[in-house]
């Protein structure tokens, strides 16, 4: 099966997928207390109670409310289960994560287990710089490499030295499931006689007429920059389509970045700033003041991934709020970005490589994933088990993680293409909307990084 077969089929296995089992065997890595180089192979335990006293420091980017409810618990449970480990946690933003991380990992002590962002920019580069260690043979004992669909375990491979990506060691697993979509404030619909949006033209429609009302359409805030890439991947998934988009990501060389498509998309953003749909001052409001703006009734709608749905839930009551993955017309698949969240990986310096795997495991098996359910959040592999009740947003969700992910329509995050394009698209989102950018030069700026990094290669 070739790799685009593959990848257009991401994630619908994950809903079958069996729970992660443990096994009671030895799994390659090193003793604690050992510094062993990555990929080495000496036989280690399972059993973190055997270690001796450790502390384990480990940092993650959970730091909305579900997801840092569900890690706080679970960080509990594991130094419940093994008294003999303290857990020390350093939890950032994502932007921070990403400004810190390498430091971190370059130290003269870094952290024993992170979480790393996909792709090149960051995974790709601790890879290439040696901060990461293969989990293979923890994969292996704790059936990572069963229970995962490999269209999940392929998000975090690479060769050994960071140049190609989807292939060869894997470097983690993810905890978590994510889409990105369109929230919607219940009442507010209501009121205006609007129905929750299923497409772009309906979502166009909606806000226009709430403009109209004198209600803001869109909170938006994207001072912290990420916000950027999912507001305009929500929208270049409906006008330039999955294949190209999966092609700009995935298939290096196939699609380029001054396409109709993605040009159409960044226009469509700076119609919908210069129509005062977006928040004013949005490029010096952060996405947590966005959220709160939406959750506290000042818009319509809020356009954000599946982690700020506990958040949302416990503001605005979890019936009060809606949730819906577009679609480019009536009765299509709906198209967004996501997958699954940041890995959970085991740096190459860690003294105690064989509990930090025995950490990661307890974070993504079977009663992991139940925990991360029960605050709020989407579960990589969601149990069978959970149900969450009708008419919340939770209910939502999950609706739309299944419509998404079993008919072809999860679209990868787009600052994953090359080592710089986070910085290179978010700081042209942020120009576009600004009306300091054409769509035209958007789409060139892109293409740019684009050519560079393939000219490298």
């Amino acid at each position: 099966m070739s790799d685009k077969t593959r990848y257009r089929r991401l994630v619908a296995a994950a809903l079958t997928a069996a729970c992660l089992t443990a096994a009671a065997a030895c799994a390659p890595g090193g003793d604690s207390g050992s510094s062993k180089s990555p990929g080495s192979a000496s036989p280690g335990s399972t059993d973190p109670a055997k270690a001796g006293k450790v502390t384990l420091t480990v940092w993650d980017q959970n730091t909305d409310a579900g997801t840092d409810a569900s890690t706080k618990a679970l960080n509990a449970a594991f130094m419940k289960k093994y008294p003999n480990v303290t857990i020390k946690r350093v939890s950032r933003s994502f932007s921070d994560l990403k400004t810190t991380l390498k430091l971190a990992l370059s130290s003269a002590n870094p952290p024993d287990a992170i979480q790393a962002n996909q792709g090149y920019p960051d995974m790709g580069a601790f890879v290439k710089a040696k901060l990461l260690r293969p989990v293979d043979p923890y994969a292996k004992v704790y059936g990572w490499d069963t229970a995962y669909p490999r269209q999940l375990l392929d998000l975090n491979k690479f060769s050994a030295d960071g140049k190609t990506w989807k292939t060869g060691n894997l470097y983690g697993v993810s905890q978590t499931g994510e889409i990105i979509g369109v929230y919607y404030n219940k009442a507010k619909l209501k009121s205006l006689g609007i129905a929750p949006p299923t497409t772009l033209a309906d979502f166009q429609s909606a806000l226009a007429k709430s403009k109209a009302s004198g209600l803001l359409p869109v909170s938006y805030g994207d001072s912290d920059k990420s916000p950027g890439i999912h507001l305009f991947g929500v929208v270049q998934a409906l006008t330039a389509g999955k294949a190209e988009v999966r092609n700009l990501v995935f298939d290096q060389g196939k699609a380029k970045w001054t396409g109709s498509g993605t040009v159409k998309a960044a226009r469509i953003l700076q119609q919908w700033a210069r129509k005062g749909y977006l928040t004013s001052g949005f490029n010096g409001q952060s996405s947590d003041q966005a959220a709160s703006a939406f959750a506290a009734g000042k818009s319509a709608f809020l356009v954000d991934g599946t982690w700020q749905q506990a958040t949302l839930a416990q503001k605005m009551g979890a019936g009060k709020v809606g949730f819906t993955a577009l679609a480019p017309s009536s009765g299509a698949t709906p198209l967004t970005q996501g997958g699954e969240g940041l890995a959970w990986a085991v740096t190459s310096k860690s003294r105690h490589p064989d509990v930090a795997a025995a950490y990661i495991n307890f974070l993504v098996d079977a009663g992991g994933m139940k925990v991360s359910a029960d605050k709020g959040n989407l579960p990589a592999l969601p149990p069978p088990s959970w149900k969450p009740a009708e008419g919340t947003v939770h209910a939502d969700i999950l609706k739309g993680w299944k419509a998404v992910s079993q008919k072809d329509g999860l679209l990868p995050y787009l600052d994953y293409s090359t080592p710089t394009f986070y910085d290179t698209l978010t700081a042209a989102v942020q120009e576009v909307t600004a009306g300091q950018l054409s769509p035209a030069k958007f789409g060139e700026k892109l293409q740019s990084d684009y050519s560079t990094f393939q000219q490298s290669r």
